[in-house]
């Protein structure tokens, strides 16, 4: 007589483990999910960093350039020559550190990209693995309530 009340109660709790493996599986995922998408966000946030250094460096050599031509200007020297491939070397150099910027963003966009992929990733193997687990032990709790039955 105790034998099916025992069975009983084993397959109850293998199916109760199995609804939360499943509750877990699916937690697991959206929390995967939502971590992947603050990676996208930061992505974007670095993006604007690294364009409004750009638009500060930018403005910051024109500045310069400006008060090169001023202070040439107010020598009386003309701006050819020397004074003119000072200027020269001042936009190629900034022209440069632009580009480095330009560069540091793409490399920090790609991490971004790949962090939030692998989390993705990550999220699908556990949930898959949690899965696996909920089924392992409904099948067990079934084995050994059969066993329990004779």
């Amino acid at each position: 007589m105790a034998e099916p009340i025992v069975a009983g109660a084993t397959m109850l709790g293998g199916l109760m483990s199995f609804k939360g493996n499943q509750a877990q599986a699916k937690q697991v995922q959206q929390i995967a999910e939502y971590n992947a998408q603050v990676a996208e966000n930061e992505k974007i946030v670095l993006a604007e960093v690294k364009a409004d250094q750009e638009a500060s460096l930018r403005k910051q050599s024109e500045r310069l350039v400006g008060t090169q031509r001023v202070m040439t200007a107010a020598s009386g020297v003309q701006m050819t020559g020397s004074p003119m491939t000072i200027a020269a070397d001042t936009f190629f150099a900034t022209q440069m550190d632009a580009l480095n910027i330009q560069q540091a963003s793409s490399r920090e966009q790609a991490m971004k990209t790949q962090e939030a992929a692998m989390t993705r990733l990550e999220g699908r193997a556990k949930a898959s693995g949690a899965k696996y687990q909920s089924y392992a032990s409904l099948i067990n709790s079934g084995s050994k309530a059969a066993t329990l039955m004779g």
